[in-house]
This record gives structure tokens, sequence and C-alpha cells, in this order.
């Protein structure tokens, strides 16, 4: 079994770069440890926790806002089975996809846990304890990551958890600990908020997402507390009991010693993610980890072996799907001999809660810290004529500029869609537009994009027109 390029890890980053690379003629063969393809992000990521998400999002409409459309509906409950099925049957849909995608592109896939013996050939060790040689020119390691789940947590899977297990749980709970306001533990948290579970939320810094517009992240802040969500910020854990029935998690607050017990039904860890390279066999080819776990790569995201290139959560950047994608095909074309280009900088990132959060480009923040110079220009949704028809008016739109050149440097946005309108930001940045350019674009009336039109005119010696 000889390939031109052997893809380690059938996430997005993995399953895309396999397609590129047989796109562009490359003989492709693709190694996944799982049974199923797609990596974290389609089977215990991105995809279930969105199902889950607009699921919960139409509850809470249900039960909150079709009164004010003067929809009356009668008594209301949450089929908790019901609703984990239909996630289950949207991952399914989406991985058969995934497999027809690789028979279509006649890519060989190998199920079973990978390892290097060189730098052209992996050892391939299926569930049956079958063990295959497969012989490549080169190889990209796309494996992805793991949730990272300190041993003073207790981490049972039962009443201790991550997102794999929050994906699955079949009640819905009375009360649930999340370690970590990141955007994992902000997403399932909004989840069973929704569905009337009590969350309390323990993070150590002192804000949520501290990758983020600070200004936005508040406004999603404000709108989880109305919904029900309590946040300790500046908060450490120091202990997590689980028993049969349910947790108890401890914390301090930043400068005391008083410890503080919550109890709850479940306590979900989302701290973060680890780099996944575990029994790779880096070690047998002379590939080295960084002290988080990561493996370096230069400007063409080759590793220090030429045959060996790495994309996604096991190298430097964000552990974002879509930041994996554009790195497989960066990898597959320059293989091919092409000169593709990535802008890290215009890499979008969002929390899929409701109201949703994006931003893209630099914050407020990097931009002091840079010393450039900068003007901002922010326009509210309550003060949108489309987000009052939908009731979702909480949020606003924000446009950083270049204080000089009116070049915009960042957009961030809280509100309903900004999922979808962060791409209005990443396109005009992409082309070097200025605030001015976006000013005179004609929006479609009424659309939630209007927003950044305004804001767009705010940053623009103030010239907003609806406020």
């Amino acid at each position: 079994m000889k390939y031109d390029v052997t893809v380690i890890g059938a996430g997005p980053g993995g399953y895309v770069a396999a397609i590129r690379c047989a796109q562009l003629g490359m003989k492709t063969a693709l190694v996944e440890k799982y049974n199923s393809l797609g990596g974290t992000c389609l089977n215990v990521g991105c995809i279930p926790s969105k199902a889950l998400l607009d699921s919960s999002e139409h509850y809470f409409a249900a039960k909150e806002k079709f009164s004010s459309h003067g929809i009356n509906v009668g008594s209301l409950s949450v089929d908790m089975p019901k609703m984990i099925q239909r996630k289950n049957e949207v991952v399914e849909q989406t991985v058969k996809g995934i497999d027809f995608l690789m028979k279509k592109n006649k890519i060989d896939v190998f199920h079973g846990h990978a390892s290097f013996t060189d730098s052209n050939k992996i050892k391939v060790l299926k569930t049956d304890g079958e063990a295959l040689v497969v012989e490549s020119h080169k190889f990209i390691i796309a494996t992805g990551s793991k949730p990272i789940v300190p041993e003073a947590f207790n981490y049972d899977k039962k009443r201790v958890i991550t997102s794999t297990e929050a994906l699955g749980i079949q009640e819905v709970p009375a009360k649930m600990v999340v370690i970590g306001g990141g955007v994992i533990g902000l997403e399932l948290g909004s989840v069973y908020a929704r569905l009337g579970t009590k969350v309390e939320v323990i993070e150590f810094m002192d804000t949520l997402v501290p990758s983020m517009d600070t200004e936005c992240v508040k406004e999603l802040q404000k709108s989880m507390q109305k919904m029900g969500v309590t946040f300790h910020l500046s908060a450490q854990v120091t202990r997590v009991v689980p028993s049969e029935k349910s947790v108890a998690v401890f914390y301090k607050k930043k400068g005391t010693e008083t410890e503080v017990e919550i109890l709850a039904d479940y306590c979900l860890v989302s701290i973060g993610r680890r780099p996944y390279t575990d029994n790779l066999g880096l070690e047998n080819v002379g590939i080295e980890v960084d002290a988080k776990g990561k493996i370096k790569v230069n400007e063409h995201l080759q590793t220090a072996v030429p045959t060996i290139y790495a994309v996604g959560d096991v190298i430097q950047g964000p552990m974002l799907a879509h930041k994996a994608e554009e790195e497989g095909i960066f990898v597959a074309e320059v293989m091919a001999g092409q000169k593709p280009h990535i802008n890290y900088n215009l890499i979008p990132n969002v929390i899929y809660t409701w109201p949703e959060v994006a931003g893209v480009g630099q914050t407020e923040a990097q931009l002091k810290e840079a010393g450039i110079p900068f003007k901002s220009g922010k326009f509210p949704f309550k003060a949108l004529g489309r987000a009052r028809a939908s009731t979702d008016i909480e949020g606003l739109v924000k446009m950083l500029c270049h204080a000089e050149t009116d070049e915009i440097l960042g957009l961030h946005i809280t509100g309903a869609r900004a999922a979808d309108l962060i791409m209005e930001g990443v396109t005009l940045m992409e082309f070097r537009a200025s605030a001015e350019d976006a000013c005179r674009m004609s929006h479609a009336h009424p659309t939630y994009s209007e927003a950044i039109k305004e804001a767009a005119l705010a940053a623009t010696s103030n010239r907003a027109i609806h406020i």
C-alpha cells in the first residue's frame, strides 16, 4: 500500500486535506482511529452542539417569546431523548456525507490507530488487532485535540463530564456547574439554561472569552444572566467530588481563602483542549512538541521532517474547524507546487449562543497594545428595524478602523445571526476596505446587515443615521 500522501485524522482539517490532495491528482489515503469520519467537529463537537443549540432555542422561544408574536401555545415540555435522537440523526447524516466524499474522490480509508515507524511509513493498528503498514511519499498529521481534564477534577464521565458526555444527557438536569467560561462552556451552558437547568459558570479569569472583544462578551454575559445563568469570575476550582447522583464543586475567589461549595447534578469541565498526538510515534521520526504539546511547523506547515506536515489543533493557532480546513487545503496546494496563502488575522471566531457573538481582525485591546491609532463605530441592534421585528434586539456591532487611513481593522458583533454577518467583515477586510467603503455599499432593508453599515457610518465622522 503505497500512496503519494496519507492523512492521519479525519476531522475537518484531515478530510478536507485528503479531498484537495485527491483533486490535485495525488493518490491519497486517510487513516482514522475511530469508526466514523468527521473527527470531534462532526461527531462530538461543532455539528451536534449546534443541533442541540437550535433545539433549545426553539423551546426557549416558544416559552418566552411566542406570546409577544400573538402565538399562544399550550403546556410545553422537553422530550430530552427525542432531542438527543434528532441530534444523533444530524450527526449520522453528516458523517455519511463524508463517507460519500471519500468514495467520490477515490480516497482509501483505513480505520485504526496510526503511528510512525519512519519518515515514509506508518503502522495502522486496527480495532481487531490486525496491523497494516502504509507507505507514503508524504504525510499530513491532522489528529485534532482532546478536552483538558485535570486529575483533581475526578472526571468519571457520569457526574463530572466534558462536552462529549454533555451532548448525550437523557434528562434535563436541575443544576449544572460549568468550569470554564470559554466558547464550549458558554454554548453548552446556554443549551441547558434554556431548557430550565440552573447553570453556574466558574471562570478563573476576570472576563469571559478573553480572546474576543470585551464589550461584545459583556453583552452576551448580560443576556445569559437574564436567562438565569450565574457567573463566578476570578474564581479557582479547588476540588470536584462526584457521587452516585450528584457532584460537589469547590472554588475560591481570587485573593480569598474561603472555599465555596456548589452542589449540582453535573459538572461540565470546559477549560480548554490539548493537541492529540498520543502514541503517534513522533519520537520515531524526530518530531518534537512544545510545552503545550503542539507540533512545530514552518511557514509551509511542514514539520522538522520534510515528508511530514501538520494542520489544525496540533499546531499553533486557535482550535477552530474552519482554520483546520484552510490549513488542510493550504498544505495540499503546497505539495502540488502552488503558492497558497492564509491570512490568520482574518480567521473569524464565533460563539453560537443566542445572541451569537462573532469577531474578526483585531480587538480594541490588541490595537492599544500594538500602539495602533484607531477609531470605533458602534450600532445597537435595538435601533434596527429588522431586529425589532423579530424581537432580537440584544447586542451591538462594533467596527474598528485605522484613525488615519480608515482601513477596517476589526469587526465585532453580539446579536442575531452574528455568525453569518461576520463574513461581511471578513470580505471587507480581505480586500483592505475602509469604513467609507462599507458606508457606500447598499444594504438591503430591512436586514440585520444594516447594523454593519450603521457601525461603519458611526466610525466615519459619527454619521450613523438611525441613532
